[in-house]
């Protein structure tokens, strides 16, 4: 009897363990800025969670250009537990290094990526900006070599409207296209500093249409200063007149452009957000890797932009389908876990009970020889002592049952120290109810008991109800992304998150965020 609670712990320990053993990483993003080149990157990184035998998480956050901004959330990341960093700093500043060093103390790897920083990152992985500068400079070399130039009276002009000149990309990227340019003999070259911005682009070529002297071409550090231009150029009546060149060959800007024929060319600067998770499984798994690693890019003309759109496109459409899948096996296995820990609860419930009745038995049969014993011995101090006053018989078991009822205010109490206990515990979306019922001093069993009796729910149920309320207060009071709301209160992806609160409120986050 006294060795089944062992049997129960051993059996219970051996079920639990039977779960996936694989390890698992937390990477977090920081993204400096938007764009639909980092929609992309961001799409292949989350796609890419699954690729690789580990169990990879990915948290990403963006700083909309804000340099503060970014720094904090940095600094948010690192405390939330990652295992390493990625970051595409906004420019090159102290308040991104402080926080990129402060992440580094902490014992976090740093991975730069697209943009690189005068700190002590781990490694650094992107796009060779200096190349993509000199290979469009060649291109453009290649261009004015096919144009008829006898008979002008002057040079052909070539101007450069450049992203922030304080990020690298930018610096890089005129290094590269003023070394093509110095190789020209006969082209007049102008280099003109932006922002990256679109308006600023358009304003300039403007400026540079009324000037008296209109460019031949312009090239743009991207493919959105790019429109800017070719909105000027429409608006000037010099369509066709003036050739336009951008970096990034997105589908839907860059490469709908040169098919359109808005631009001659763009310059497909890689995004391979894939290849970024696997550089960080390298240095988390202690496997060998490059401090440097350069993407490869290429330029697409008139040419080949079909074909080079097709593919895109469709890679961008796998990538899609890939993150659904991902979504839809995220509820399957959240679905499956419920069902193993309700199956073991069950179990439990049934061992707990054939011991709860092995015991009743017992005590019963234990009771009954300790009465016949008692009257047994009651005969023979009657036989002996017939002299003796009968003493009145004393019962050999009292039953003094508690008669006081529980009283309400312990169940309020239990119920704000387990409402307290979900709160602390709620951003953690592998939070178990072990953990919960440690916190408490219950069982599970016990804790399963006492929440349904008092609120009618389960813990589970209780758990995903607060997480959605959580969620709610925090859409309607906070201007954090849907992303960021779902992974700060406990959800394991986006998509479930807004699925359980579609169940719960009968709108989407995003509907009430509009409304």
């Amino acid at each position: 009897m006294r060795y089944i609670p062992i049997y129960i712990i051993l059996f219970l320990a051996l079920f639990s363990s039977c779960g996936n053993g694989s390890q698992s990483y937390k990477i977090g993003v920081s993204q400096c800025s938007k764009g639909c080149w980092r929609d992309k990157v961001n799409q292949e990184m989350l796609a890419a969670q699954h690729l690789y035998e580990c169990d990879v998480e990915v948290s990403i956050a963006n700083a909309y250009d804000d340099t503060e901004l970014q720094a904090r959330q940095i600094d948010s990341l690192a405390q939330t537990g990652i295992d390493l960093l990625v970051v595409a700093p906004n420019v090159d500043t102290e308040p991104i290094i402080q926080a990129i060093e402060r992440t580094e103390k902490a014992g976090i790897p740093v991975i730069c990526f697209d943009r690189k920083i005068h700190a002590d990152y781990t490694a650094s992985i992107g796009g060779n900006n200096v190349e993509a500068g000199l290979i469009v400079g060649q291109y453009v070399a290649s261009i004015l070599r096919g144009e008829k130039l006898e008979g002008r009276d002057e040079n052909p002009l070539v101007v450069e409207i450049t992203g922030d000149m304080s990020s690298t990309p930018a610096q890089e990227r005129h290094q590269g296209f003023a070394q093509a340019m110095e190789g020209l003999q006969h082209v007049d070259y102008q280099c003109i500093q932006s922002d990256w911005s679109s308006d600023e682009a358009c304003r300039i070529a403007t400026e540079q249409i009324k000037s008296g002297r209109m460019p031949d071409i312009i090239f743009c550090h991207n493919d959105g200063m790019a429109t800017g231009v070719y909105k000027a150029v429409v608006e000037q009546n010099v369509e066709g007149q003036i050739k336009i060149l951008g970096i990034d060959g997105m589908p839907g800007e860059g490469l709908e452009y040169v098919h359109f024929g808005h631009q001659v060319g763009t310059y497909v600067y890689p995004t391979h957000g894939e290849k970024i998770i696997r550089l960080a499984l390298d240095i988390l798994t202690g496997k060998p890797y490059e401090r440097e690693n350069p993407l490869l890019g290429f330029v697409v003309t008139p040419e080949n932009v079909d074909l080079v759109t097709m593919e895109s496109v469709e890679l961008i459409n796998q990538n899609h389908n890939l993150v659904t899948i991902q979504d839809k096996l995220e509820e399957y296995f959240g679905l499956y876990n419920t069902q193993r820990k309700v199956i073991i609860g069950s179990i439990v419930t049934i061992v707990l009970l054939m011991v709860a009745v092995v015991g009743i038995l017992v005590a019963y049969l234990q009771t009954r020889r300790a009465i016949r014993k008692r009257q047994a011995l009651n005969e023979e101090e009657t036989l002996l002592y017939t002299h003796v006053a009968p003493q009145p018989q004393r019962q050999l078991f009292e039953v003094t049952p508690d008669q006081l009822p529980v009283s309400r205010s312990q169940d309020e109490l239990f119920a704000e120290q387990l409402k307290e206990a979900i709160r602390q515990k709620m951003s953690n979306p592998s939070l178990k109810m072990d953990d919960l019922g440690e916190s408490m001093g219950l069982s599970r069993v016990q804790l399963y008991r006492r929440v349904k009796a008092i609120t009618g729910l389960t813990p589970v149920e209780l758990l995903r109800k607060m997480r959605l309320q959580e969620g709610y207060v925090l859409l309607c009071n906070t201007t954090k992304t849907v992303q960021e709301i779902a992974y700060e209160v406990g959800f394991g992806t986006p998509g479930y998150f807004s699925k359980c609160f579609k169940q719960e409120y009968g709108k989407y986050p995003m509907d009430l965020r509009e409304k």
